[in-house]
């Protein structure tokens, strides 16, 4: 038999004298078809070339198999790692993923959301931007009836789930293990307050500094973006006041590498001059000296989490319950805030 261009399930039907039925089901591995059948079937589908009709599915199933997500950037370890996990996890439930990049700007992330839509996704996972406050394209989600899941940078809004890190609880942690070494002047470059990590991050400083009978100096309390230019600037703000503290707190793993630059630029020296801890993890901190410490986010829990949730809402649309699920971090501790304020004193004498 000649290969056509758009082969059918009749085609492969004809050339076994089955029926479609048994075809399809035989290439979907449904139970009711033999192993043998099956092998079968799909030895002679690949001989001949057959690419399954996706759209002759979706129609026929009303449903796309596939879930849009939009996030602010790929080029970062957190969303790269996120990503690959969210592309595992469906892709190991036969769904495929359409994936979209705000690059934090909220008329793209507006735009995105609303080709999503027009593709007929059937759920939508989302990390919102650092600047992203109306809410109108998300109640328009709503109101279309499309299972949506917030991860990380969530917007709080019911009928929707929310799936995030202890941001809280893992900057206190970081906090107290700096005060632990001897660190009193603490600093922390904080995001913007406005989205829910770089609020709850400020409120894990402040119950620490609190918690050990410290003053927060609000002249160490830096807003910003999430980014390296925030990490770059908002040091070079401390340094440029003439009162430097001796350990700094950043919302995110690109704002303390944004840290570095400026401390190297300066000729300055971690951890002698100022020590540091951030919150996220990278692949890149091998390549940095010192090795930073840091408030640890398991992004392939992450995004395994919010797959199946979004699955899950798809699945039971008329009667799901929305959920709101906080996973806990770790305080992975490098060469950076792992040395006693005294020794270090010592050191420096």
């Amino acid at each position: 038999m000649n290969k056509k261009s758009h082969l059918t399930l009749g085609d492969i039907a004809k050339q076994l004298n089955v029926s479609t039925v048994t075809v399809s089901k035989a290439l979907r591995g449904h139970p009711d078809i033999s192993k043998e059948t099956a092998q079968l079937v799909k030895k002679v589908a690949q001989e001949l070339g057959y690419t399954p009709n996706y759209m002759a599915r979706n129609l026929s199933s009303k449903k796309s198999f596939a879930i849009g997500v939009v996030v602010p950037k790929v080029a970062h370890f957190f969303f790269s790692s996120l990503i690959e996990s969210i592309y595992d996890t469906a892709f190991h439930n036969n769904y495929e993923i359409i994936l979209t990049v705000s690059q934090e700007n909220v008329e793209r992330e507006i735009k995105h959301i609303e080709s999503l839509l027009a593709m007929r996704v059937d759920g939508l996972i989302v990390s919102v931007t650092q600047q992203t406050r109306d809410r109108a394209i998300f109640e328009k989600v709503k109101k279309q009836g499309i299972p949506l899941t917030f991860v990380d940078r969530v917007l709080d809004m019911p009928g929707t789930s929310t799936v995030t890190v202890d941001d809280r609880g893992g900057t206190f942690k970081a906090i107290e293990h700096a005060i632990n070494l001897g660190y009193t002047k603490i600093a922390q470059l904080a995001g913007y307050p406005e989205i829910n990590i770089g609020l709850n991050r400020y409120l894990g400083f402040e119950d620490a500094m609190k918690k050990y009978g410290l003053p927060i100096n609000r002249d160490w309390v830096i807003y910003g973006g999430f980014g390296e230019d925030a990490g770059y600037n908002g040091f070079m703000n401390l340094y440029k006041s003439g009162n430097l503290p001796e350990f700094i707190f950043a919302v995110t793993y690109p704002v303390a590498l944004g840290v570095y630059a400026a401390v190297d630029e300066l000729g300055l020296k971690i951890p002698g001059d100022i020590d540091i801890m951030c919150f996220g993890n990278s692949d890149v901190n091998r390549f940095i000296s010192p090795s930073l410490s840091c408030v640890n986010q398991p992004t392939e829990k992450l995004g395994n989490i919010a797959v199946e949730m979004t699955l899950n809402q798809i699945k039971n649309i008329d009667s799901f319950e929305p959920q709101h699920i906080e996973v806990p971090t770790e305080l992975i501790l490098r060469e950076t805030c792992s040395v006693f304020k005294k020794n270090l004193e010592k050191k420096s004498i």
